[in-house]
């Protein structure tokens, strides 16, 4: 190892320490969203001990058993193992433990890609230090790796950073004319990796396409080895195209609205543009306050000029893309950050289901963008290479403003309620803003706490300003769960919720206040039945329910509220199931055992009527 070398190694180790000690700001937060689901309420990454079935049980524990993502959840059961509990501060000590080593090996990747793209030695070198340093405390980083869950995409782009950095280790062997296949072989075992944190890794061979396309250019020593190259990918492209065409399109497209969302495939794909361009401004104006971690209030596009800044969008994407394209000879580093960037949101901004906006899609993007702007400062340098000092002076201003801008939102990070009344501050008419700051106060205080605690009045008193200025019915919900823990809840309280279960969409947060309320008539807090049974009539009858959640309904109902009244719910899951299905067939049995044959009987005639008039 050259000394040049060695010193680049150390340097890269000090800026992955720098920028991990930078966003260690936020180490003190508090577990959030998503966080609930994968990690707080899964017991079954609370590894206990490590023997085989608990830690498989652990790895499959995504997604209720899916299997999917088995290293990313196998990460956080050794979190608990290793502390004992549900540690805010341990997991996300992992996660900056993550970003730290993925930074280092950013740092290795990008001066090798700078150097086959003809950058002098000492200029790959700084540049790849820089860019690597702006990558790991932008900002729009610091969701990515102090929001516990988002490791799945962290995890996945530590894996595919070394991956990319053995494919140009073998690529550059093929050129020389060396043998290069041990960087094949463990290239493919990182992306295998990759692929066990997050589905997303996929897209490895597109970011190859991407590098062959611009720095590459599928060179090798001899002619057979770059016609066999362009063969590969050409394969590879049409197996993409044909999967597309016939899995991902018949799957996925829906000219009517999504289950649970808003808006159909067409809106998706529009709205898109403008999410993406929004992305491009957090990234090149870095600033917290555009930043707002909540997406929820996010307007749809409705068509090219509803809202007006959607065709535009549009083409400033059209406009960028052939921008990368026309430069992939003569700036291909360039070229290249472009690509990436869209490359990297392909899956993401496509018309799979998903949520429009997270910052977190950003992870491995970023890293296109910034490269990119490399790319264009080192050419301005060229330029200016007689008067170094203003671009030298504007490039440490602006490598500042960073720093500050990351370190300022990592801090907001680091404590429940400056969490969440900085992202309030920055979207005062999300509902989640609303209703995480209320939260925040209603942990505090605890939920059997009746009258005269600080902390619960409020809760009452944030929840209630949300509901005026969102109109958000699960703010509505809330205000009658807290009241009814502070003794203080009242009849208008519940018209008030039940008018807007009547007026609002039926989005999944609005469907999901059903279950809300069954949780708290489980735990005890005293919630009127009678009106808890008004909220489940009002939205199943607006929510256009499945029939497994029609029968959890009636288990519910029967449980927890009254069972008599199950009946009605029994029937519509008997209804809207094929006849003879196993679950309404156990429901019928155990009716008899609980002695109610008649309504066995009626559970049964309804499930062979179905929906037919």
């Amino acid at each position: 190892m050259s000394f040049a070398t060695a010193r680049f190694l150390l340097l890269s180790l000090l800026v992955s320490l720098a920028a991990a000690g930078l966003f260690s700001l936020g180490i003190g937060g508090p577990f959030v969203l998503d966080d609930a689901h994968a990690i707080v309420d899964n017991t079954l990454i609370r590894l206990q001990t490590l023997d085989y079935d608990t830690l498989m049980y652990a790895a499959s524990s995504f997604h209720d058993g899916s299997g999917l993502r088995p290293l990313s959840m196998l990460s956080f059961g050794f979190d608990y193992w290793r502390h004992g509990s549900l540690d805010a501060a341990t997991f996300k000590a992992t996660n900056l433990f993550i970003h730290a080593l993925t930074t280092f090996f950013l740092a290795v990747f990008i001066r090798r890609l700078l150097m086959l793209a003809q950058w002098t030695p000492r200029p790959a070198a700084i540049a790849a230090l820089l860019v690597a340093l702006v990558w790991a405390i932008h900002p729009l980083q610091v969701s990515s790796v102090l929001y516990v869950v988002q490791r799945m995409q962290t995890l996945a782009t530590l894996f595919l950073v070394p991956a990319l950095w053995c494919y140009l280790r073998l690529r550059l062997a093929q050129i020389e004319g060396r043998p290069g296949w041990p960087f094949g072989v463990l290239g493919t075992a990182c992306w295998g990796l990759a692929l066990a944190c997050k589905e997303d890794a996929i897209l490895l061979p597109l970011y190859l396409l991407v590098l062959e396309l611009t720095v590459l250019r599928f060179r090798a020593a001899s002619v057979a080895r770059s016609r066999g190259l362009r063969a590969t990918y050409l394969a590879i492209v049409g197996a993409g195209a044909l999967l597309f065409l016939f899995w991902a399109l018949p799957t996925f497209w829906s000219s009517e609205a999504y289950g649970g969302r808003d808006f159909n495939s067409t809106e998706r794909l529009l709205t898109q543009g403008r999410v993406l361009m929004m992305y491009l401004g957090q990234i090149l104006v870095p600033l917290p306050s555009r930043m707002p971690f909540n997406y929820d209030e996010l307007v749809v596009s409705r068509s090219l000029l509803q809202p007006a800044t959607t065709l535009p969008s549009l083409l400033a994407i059209a406009g960028l893309l052939s921008w990368a394209w026309a430069w992939r000879r003569r700036r291909p580093v360039f070229s290249f950050g472009v690509l990436l960037f869209f490359a990297g949101h392909l899956l993401t901004s496509s018309i799979v289901p998903l949520e429009l906006a997270f910052e977190h899609r950003n992870h491995l993007p970023l890293i296109g963008v910034l490269l990119a702007l490399a790319d264009l400062i080192e050419a301005g340098w060229q330029r200016w290479g007689s008067r170094p000092l203003l671009p030298a002076s504007l490039l440490t201003s602006a490598m500042l403003l960073v720093a500050v801008a990351g370190g300022i939102r990592a801090h907001a990070w680091g404590d429940p309620i400056r969490f969440a009344k900085h992202n309030l501050e920055n979207s005062p008419t999300s509902p989640r803003a609303w209703l995480a700051l209320g939260g925040v106060y209603f942990d505090l205080a605890g939920r059997k706490e009746g009258r005269g605690n600080p902390y619960l009045d409020l809760a009452i008193a944030t929840v209630e300003e949300g509901a005026a200025k969102t109109g958000s019915p699960s703010a509505y919900a809330n205000i009658v769960i807290y009241k009814t823990i502070d003794g203080t809840v009242e009849q208008a309280d519940w018209d008030r919720l039940l008018q807007r279960l009547e007026e609002a969409p039926m989005a999944p947060a609005t469907k999901a206040i059903l279950w809300t309320c069954f949780a708290n008539v489980r735990a005890g807090i005293g919630l009127d039945k009678d009106q808890v049974l008004r909220v489940v009539a009002t939205v199943t009858r607006r929510a256009g329910l499945s029939p497994l959640e029609h029968l959890k309904i009636a288990g519910l109902v029967y449980r927890d509220i009254s069972q008599p009244e199950a009946l009605p719910y029994m029937l519509l899951a008997a209804r809207a199931s094929p006849p003879g299905d196993s679950s309404i067939v156990a429901m019928k049995d155990e009716l008899v055992k609980q002695g109610h044959a008649d309504w066995a009987m009626a559970v049964e005639r309804a499930n062979a009527e179905g929906l037919a008039p």
